[in-house]
């Protein structure tokens, strides 16, 4: 018996196709975050900071409670990194006129200027990551990425069903 094989394992078969592409889909994505994150630490912004001046780029007026329930996280933990946007001059937040209980956040100029920096960057990342693919190819590659996450999301449904029967 050959080390590393299959029956020396016990017949747990971890060399699979199915599992070599899981393990490539894995590295490529902590490759992609490295990249990004690169980029991130330039502009003084936290990625998960960023995720939330970016979606008020695009949602002008977003409120608090608005950005907590989409990225399901406390009121507090949204607080927290609003705050510090804030303190570094790339958000405003104003008390709402007809509603004093909530926060409309407001981009300032220096976070469009971050937003804007990084949709370029973001561009040429895209364009590098796809570059010699067909316009098939990467609707192809969109096909499978999205069958995958249906599949992973059927999934996650079926076990919370299934942890919620008596």
């Amino acid at each position: 018996m050959k080390p590393g094989t299959q029956e020396e394992r016990g017949g747990l078969c971890i060399d699979s196709r199915e599992h070599r592409l899981v393990e490539t889909y894995i590295r490529t994505n902590k490759l992609h975050k490295r990249v990004l994150e690169r980029h991130l630490n330039k502009t003084g912004v936290y990625r998960s900071q960023h995720q939330l001046l970016m979606y008020v780029f695009r949602h002008p007026e977003a409120s608090q409670k608005e950005l907590a329930r989409l990225y399901n996280v406390s009121t507090a933990a949204i607080a927290v990194s609003l705050k510090k946007l804030e303190k570094g001059g790339y958000i405003r937040r104003l008390v709402d006129e007809d509603d004093n209980r909530f926060n409309k956040i407001l981009i300032t100029e220096k976070g469009r200027s971050v937003v804007a920096e990084s949709v370029d960057f973001f561009k040429k990342v895209e364009a590098r990551m796809f570059a010699g693919f067909s316009a098939d190819e990467e609707e192809t590659f969109y096909t499978c990425v999205c069958r995958i996450h249906e599949n992973l999301s059927a999934m996650l449904e079926e076990e919370e069903r299934e942890g919620q029967k008596p």
